[in-house]
């Protein structure tokens, strides 16, 4: 296995890949991996590898010309305390693109990067273990 083989990768088209950069590491606890400003970087959290391409990257000039909005796409990351992290993340100025909502398998909110793709913070239901 290779390394690039550890991770599950997706990418975000997006406008200024430094300001991604700096919102995946700052607020959602992700490191910096390759650095090519401004046209691509890599930043990992987990088996998670995000490419963040802008413009001037090969992603990006791959795009079709019909789609280059967002889709309802996302990625989801889990948290311990969905409303702890609400809190730090409003503190830091970020705001929401969803309230919280609540369901059988747990609780979600929408926030999103500052290209405008989605991001869901997911906190598991806690369950009781079947014998």
């Amino acid at each position: 296995m290779t390394a690039s083989d550890q991770y599950a990768s997706v990418r975000y088209i997006v406008d200024d890949v430094q300001a991604a950069v700096d919102f995946y590491t700052t607020h959602l606890g992700f490191a910096l991996k390759t650095s090519a400003g401004p046209a691509f970087a890599d930043v990992v959290r987990g088996p998670l590898r995000l490419l963040v391409s802008g413009p001037a990257s090969s992603g990006a000039r791959a795009t079709p010309d019909d789609a280059t909005t967002a889709g309802r796409n996302r990625i989801h990351l889990v948290v311990d305390d969905l409303d702890a992290e609400i809190d730090r993340l409003r503190s830091a100025g970020l705001s929401f693109r969803s309230d919280v909502i609540a369901g059988p398998g747990g609780r979600q909110i929408l926030l999103t990067d500052p290209a405008g793709n989605l991001v869901e913070l997911f906190q598991p239901a806690h369950r009781q273990a079947t014998p």
